[in-house]
């Protein structure tokens, strides 16, 4: 099992076992802080603690020094340590004294239980299945499916959420393998019968009620409050006893952590760029002007449909253990690559910005629909027409259980539902059948916290729907650690600082979104550290270009459809229906009109991850987990 997580942690691999408890803890390290005496497990002096971390905790020096005036011992200078005497001080309340990014299992001897808790916002992983033996876990589903007592197939559900690319939030693709929910922890107590398991909530992105918002405060206050705690959260973030480098594409949020990093850091930075071949989805000449103010030492990686298609999507894949809609992430697995090659084990990354300040096009559809603003819904619906059929929708759809709790149907979730509604028909008759009764959407919505979204703005309810769901399933997973981690390289979201998300939530959403300008506050807050040109411009999504945009990756495309969709396979994977599947393919063919392709195209990548997946964890055996 900690093998199969190698690529997460190439330094090493320790273990603890405890025959009598009944446990074994593993870990694969990646050495970041504390080089020579860091290694995992960690056991408090009187061994009746021990502690696997995946991740960072920051501000450990100062955290460190406090607990040693206190009495406490340490035996090592990893940041990881500060857990132990800080459960001892605390008990499960330590958690609320951590900051930073990780996944972590702390087994208490004395009081017989294993706990497991994960990030406040899910940037690290952390999968459980509970069986008749026993309960198992790992960062990875597949460290899972490396035991013998776990069964791999597919969730039937889980099925339809990966094809509308939106998870229901603790769940996965596969029967019987759950995600620990972001800033949640599993505390799992021996008892007479065997085990018993508690899931805790110790966080969560709790904006505040329209009636006890305080408006009171000018607009320059909250510049200024973006401006401590996002400096503050990246000086934390450049703490490592490695070099520390910046991804960066065109976008106000990398920009903002390059301008940053580079004034705090005495050195120039190392900032790294994704270039495409079709100028509609390329950024890269905005991010070269930004590293030229920022006096980076800047590194372009162009890619093509040669390096996002063929075999580099099937091991994006694997990584991911979940199916994409968009080569985003092979992209972003193809930079990861390139880092590691560079000598770099860590980077400052942007991910977080637009759902702390609201810069998504989704968000400011539903702010303009809530204000009446008409002709901003025009002009959105004109700069974004590239994104339709993807990350908006082309006409309004709406869910009676969506409505139900928040008062609409968010923008971000329409265009999957009109995806949804074209996959379904595709499926096989027994399983159509089987999920006759279920419907992903309503639990979707179900899953929401009322307490979460009762007396709150539109603004903040697509936010936080957002972030219980498509943050963590895509923009983290696939968009950012899963495919980073692929190649032993540690990123780390700056933005994502609880801190800096304590600081956003309280922001009015009329200065989230001014008039037609998004993530104002923010854009005034990094103002002087930021290009004129990207200054003044519209939030772009960064998306690689689809498959029907050149003929180059059609043609790519079509090899991984020759490869996984002929008849023998989707007929021995016994999810689609063969013959409407061909048909769709005909007519995906044919297909000339821009915003049916793109969500064609989306629909087309989660039908072909669907069969790989297939073949790398379903068909595998325990010892073949590989790449396909």
């Amino acid at each position: 099992m900690t093998y199969q997580l190698r690529h997460r942690g190439p330094d090493g691999f320790g273990y603890h076992r405890d025959a009598e408890a009944g446990l074994v803890m593993g870990h694969a390290r990646l050495s970041i802080i504390d080089l020579e005496t860091g290694d995992q497990p960690l056991f408090a002096p009187d061994g009746t603690l021990v502690l696997t971390v995946n991740g960072e905790f920051y501000d450990y020096k100062r955290i460190r020094t406090e607990l040693k005036l206190e009495g406490f011992q340490f035996q090592t200078k990893s940041d990881s340590e500060i857990a132990l005497p800080l459960y001892r001080k605390y008990g499960l309340d330590f958690v609320d004294h951590l900051r930073g990014e990780f996944a972590m299992a702390l087994f208490d001897a004395r009081q017989q239980q294993l706990i497991l808790i994960r990030d406040r916002f899910g940037v690290k992983p952390l999968f459980y299945h509970i069986g008749q033996s026993g309960l198992y876990y790992g960062s990875e589903i597949k460290a899972l499916f490396a035991h013998p007592q776990i069964p791999r197939a597919f969730s039937k559900p889980g099925l339809l959420h990966q094809l509308m690319q939106t998870m229901k939030p603790g769940d996965t693709a596969f029967e019987g393998v759950y995600a620990l929910k972001p800033g949640h922890m599993l505390v799992v107590s021996k008892n007479k019968n065997g085990f018993e398991v508690q899931e805790r909530k110790y966080w969560d992105m709790d904006f505040p009620k329209d009636a006890d918002r305080d408006d009171s405060q000018p607009a320059e206050y909250h510049i200024r409050q973006v401006q401590e705690s996002l400096t503050e959260a990246v000086a934390q973030r450049l703490e490592a006893d490695v070099p520390v480098g910046c991804y960066l594409s065109g976008g106000i949020d990398s920009c903002s952590m390059l301008g940053l990093a580079s004034s705090i850091q005495q050195s120039p930075v190392k900032a790294f760029t994704i270039s495409f071949d079709d100028d509609a989805y390329d950024e890269s000449s905005i991010a070269r002007e930004m590293a030229a103010a920022a006096e980076a030492d800047h590194e372009e990686i162009n890619l093509s449909a040669n390096e996002l298609y063929g075999q580099n999507y099937i091991r994006t894949m694997y990584h991911a253990e979940r199916t994409f809609y968009n080569t985003l992430g092979v992209a972003k697995w193809c930079m990861s690559k390139r880092v590691n090659e560079c000598g770099y084990r860590v980077v400052v990354t942007g991910e977080g910005s637009d759902e702390l300040f609201g810069g998504y096009p989704a968000f400011k559809m539903d702010m303009f629909r809530h204000t009446d603003a008409d002709d901003h819904i025009k002009t959105l619906g004109e700069s974004n027409k590239l994104f339709k059929g993807a990350m908006l929708a082309e006409s309004v759809v709406a869910h009676p259980a969506l409505d139900a709790v928040c008062g609409f149907t968010p923008a971000w979730i329409q265009p999957w539902m009109q995806t949804l509604d074209m996959a379904r028909p595709l499926l096989r008759d027994e399983l159509l059948r089987e999920l006759r009764d279920y419907d992903p959407v309503e639990a979707i919505a179900q899953s929401f916290a009322p307490d979460q979204l009762d007396g709150r703005h539109p603004l903040d309810k697509a936010q936080y729907t957002w972030i219980k769901t498509m943050l963590e399933c895509q923009i983290l997973n696939w968009g950012g650690d899963r495919v980073d981690m692929a190649h032993s390289m540690e990123s780390r979201p700056a933005f994502l600082d609880h801190r800096v998300a304590e600081v956003a939530r309280v922001i009015p959403p009329a200065l989230r979104i001014k008039g037609n300008t998004e993530k104002w506050v923010l854009r005034e807050a990094m103002r002087h550290l930021l290009p004129e040109t990207l200054y003044k411009r519209e939030k772009f999504a960064f998306m690689a270009p689809p498959g029907h945009t050149s003929q180059q990756k059609q043609q790519a495309f079509q090899l991984l459809i020759n490869r996984f969709l002929d008849s023998r396979r989707v007929t021995n994977a016994g999810i689609f229906d063969p013959q409407r599947l061909r048909i769709f393919l005909e007519e995906y063919r044919r297909d000339r009109d821009p915003v049916s392709l793109v969500r064609k195209d989306a629909l087309l990548n989660h039908i072909i991850g669907l069969h790989i997946m297939q073949e790398q964890f379903v068909e595998a055996s325990e010892r073949e987990l590989t790449v396909v």
